[in-house]
């Protein structure tokens, strides 16, 4: 009935519109970030997106994680102040500060557990806020896609790294922190509303960050024969405040 209304050509026509609706479609689905896989790039592919060429997105690498960061343009383009991230993996130079030779590098080689947990942070804040498009073959993927034994052993040293550091707050929020303030003026000081302040050893920061670090406590006058307590250069034994 419809062929007779219409009319046999009529018909072919819309069929053929469909088809050619359809097939665009798909295409737009196979193209689309959320539905293609992931690109495999190796170092000198990544390299030619850098932000130099206009007609190429802005791509950045950290551990092995490939992202499109062109939104980011005035940031990571030419010029701006993150663009030394951009066409290659620096994820040293995440926590390093380094953004010049050797430390533009993905090596995490002598990083503590906590410096490695605050690239995998990066990494995560690049996931959430940008595009993943593909994988860096080289030191985390290899040349299937396939994460490598250096990325398993960065992602055990960071939850490692977060344990400690959970592990570190439960501990010294059993301790009573010292107050503390500083100005140009008056230089800093710490001061004990309870009890007279002491500096401890912080056990655990070594294995977070690898260096030993003091913070200041409030101990109790009955406290204060425990090993470890150390006195404040120039402040009474049992002053409350403590210039510092």
């Amino acid at each position: 009935m419809a062929a007779k209304i219409l009319g046999m050509p009529t018909c072919i026509f819309l069929l053929g519109i469909s088809a050619v609706f359809v097939a665009l479609i798909a295409a737009l689905l196979r193209f689309s970030p959320e539905t293609r896989s992931p690109r495999l790039f190796t170092v000198e592919e990544l390299a030619l997106y850098n932000g130099t060429d206009e007609g190429l997105p802005i791509l950045l690498g950290i551990l092995g994680s490939v992202f499109d960061v062109t939104k980011g343009k005035s940031h990571y383009g030419t010029g701006g102040g993150y663009n030394h991230f951009s066409g290659r993996d620096a994820s040293r130079a995440f926590v390093s500060g380094n953004f010049t030779g050797d430390g533009l590098t993905d090596s995490l080689r002598g990083l503590s557990s906590s410096e490695v947990k605050s690239v995998v942070e990066w990494r995560d804040f690049y996931f959430r806020s940008y595009t993943f498009i593909g994988k860096l073959v080289g030191r985390y993927y290899d040349s299937h896609g396939n994460p490598t034994k250096y990325l398993k052993g960065v992602e055990v040293k960071a939850a490692r790294g977060a344990q400690l550091l959970e592990k570190q707050k439960i501990e010294e929020a059993k301790q009573l922190s010292c107050n503390s303030r500083w100005s140009q003026d008056s230089g800093g000081e710490v001061w004990c509303d309870v009890g007279v302040p002491r500096l401890v050893q912080r056990p655990l920061e070594i294995a977070l960050t690898g260096k030993m670090s003091k913070r200041c406590v409030c101990f109790k006058e009955d406290q204060l024969d425990q090993p470890g307590l150390e006195v404040y250069d120039g402040c009474d034994f049992l002053a409350m405040t403590c210039r510092v």
